[in-house]
């Protein structure tokens, strides 16, 4: 942070304030010479300052994930959300594997019109190593050179972070090129299913983006909706390890609403109890949980203090989902504050009622997560499927008693998420575990159908 202004929001009013009420002048970001510069050669939306050629980007975004195109895609999640529930009762202790690989299973269809079966492939192991390389890049302290941008006129004979920059470069930019041009090739012979990259194509020239531009905006929306739903998935096996009354409350309201039979997206608007447990564990165990900064493009002034041009903007999501008058009792676990009136976060129907929409967890204004919409079906269906044909609980010692569990074990950096962590999974009852096979099946059937 050597020669610059950061200021630190801890409360949601003045997030909502500043990033949100006064987002033209709020929604620029710092440069970084490393992660933007070197890693990303200013093409990556995500660290993009506010300007035409991130304005355009955010076009295509908003085309690709807005609520009509988001109700598009449940197709893939159901396939994907089934799948998953067979991975989990066939092999447990894989459950991260099994996470990251629906997250980026539905993200790849969605952005490249593939489908992954295993999520050993190599152009996924590729993609995934591209998302990690930027989480590591883009955490502070991580390069000299962002705090002392003057190592950036080094010669790179001099310079061994230039050298690494050059190749993380050019190995992400010929794999987003690689994915786009098969699926130009698809599109030239007819046979190309629906993707972003195909809608980006289709409209290239409206959209005023070169090829480049466009993979990067889709290879954004990746590295968004991968690692992100993955670690939310994990922190709710983490919750519901410690607080099984809750995944006792959701299987009461499943039952009653669905009975024996799987829940859909339909079912949702009558699954208020699953969409507060979901939307508990994202103010629980924020995955970003320092917020991505924003940067100040002029003057301004708030509360009696004066703000430069320059000044950089944390919205710190830990202080954020903790603040007491908002969140009382904010370090339990209680997705009753989303459904009782006794606390200030309750909102009324509970059919619509408690949702993901501008939650903070995604970010502020302008640059607020573009794939919310995408993800809060992700995560709903997840849960509502999970608690429906799944109990999950913590490992036992030889005596029947619970064996320790951290409340708190987490990797560090730019997004977290649960260290790995042992628990027991089990069906409900073997006719649901019937159920699911039986689901994945006809799920698999359908895959030349869906889209």
């Amino acid at each position: 942070m050597a020669g610059s202004e950061n200021i630190i929001l801890s409360t949601e009013t003045d997030a909502n304030n500043l990033l949100r009420e006064r987002g033209t002048k709020y929604s620029s970001r710092a440069y970084l010479p490393f992660a933007t510069g070197l890693l990303s050669d200013n093409l990556r939306p995500l660290l993009l300052p506010y300007n035409d050629r991130w304005r355009r980007g955010r076009k295509l975004m908003h085309q690709l994930a807005n609520i009509n195109a988001a109700e598009s895609y449940q197709p893939i999640q159901d396939i994907e959300s089934k799948r998953l529930l067979a991975h989990l009762l066939k092999q447990p202790s894989r459950y991260g594997h099994w996470f990251d690989l629906y997250a980026s299973g539905v993200v790849f269809r969605v952005g490249f019109g593939q489908w992954i079966e295993t999520g050993e492939e190599s152009v996924v192991k590729r993609i995934v190593q591209v998302n990690h390389n930027l989480e590591r890049s883009a955490s502070p302290g991580t390069y000299l050179v962002d705090t002392f941008p003057i190592l950036e006129y080094l010669p790179s004979v001099l310079a061994p972070f230039k050298r690494e920059g050059k190749r993380l470069h050019e190995e992400e930019l010929s794999l987003f090129r690689q994915l786009q041009s098969d699926v130009r090739e698809q599109v030239a012979r007819g046979n190309a299913t629906n993707s972003f990259t195909r809608t980006f194509l289709e409209n290239q020239e409206a959209l005023r983006l070169s090829d480049d531009e466009g993979a990067y905006v889709i290879g954004t929306m990746f590295e968004a909706g991968s690692g992100t739903t993955s670690a939310a998935m994990q922190s709710l096996c983490l919750a519901m390890c410690h607080f099984p009354d809750w995944q006792q409350k959701m299987k009461e309201q499943l039952d009653q609403v669905v009975g024996n039979r799987m829940p859909e997206f339909a079912d949702m608007p009558h699954l208020s109890t699953v969409r507060a447990v979901i939307k508990e564990v994202l103010r629980w165990r924020p995955v970003t949980s320092g917020g991505v900064p924003h940067q100040l493009i002029q003057d301004d002034e708030y509360k009696g203090y004066h703000f430069s041009k320059g000044t950089v903007f944390h919205a710190n999501q830990w202080a954020i989902h903790r603040e007491p008058e908002l969140y009382p009792d904010p370090e339990n676990f209680r997705p009753e504050r989303w459904l009782s009136p006794a606390f200030p976060t309750f909102q009324e129907p509970l059919t619509k009622f408690p949702n993901l929409q501008n939650f903070s967890s995604f970010g502020f204004g302008r640059r607020i997560c573009p794939g919310q919409n995408i993800a809060e079906r992700s995560l709903n269906i997840l849960t509502a499927r999970i608690a429906w044909a799944l109990k999950l609980s913590k490992k036992k010692d030889s005596l029947g008693n619970d064996l320790p569990l951290p409340l708190y074990d987490y990797t560090r950096g730019f997004n977290s998420q649960p260290n790995h962590f042992e628990f027991d999974i089990a069906a409900h009852s073997p006719q649901r575990a019937e159920q699911v096979l039986e689901a994945v099946k006809e799920a698999e059937a359908s895959k030349s159908r869906c889209m």
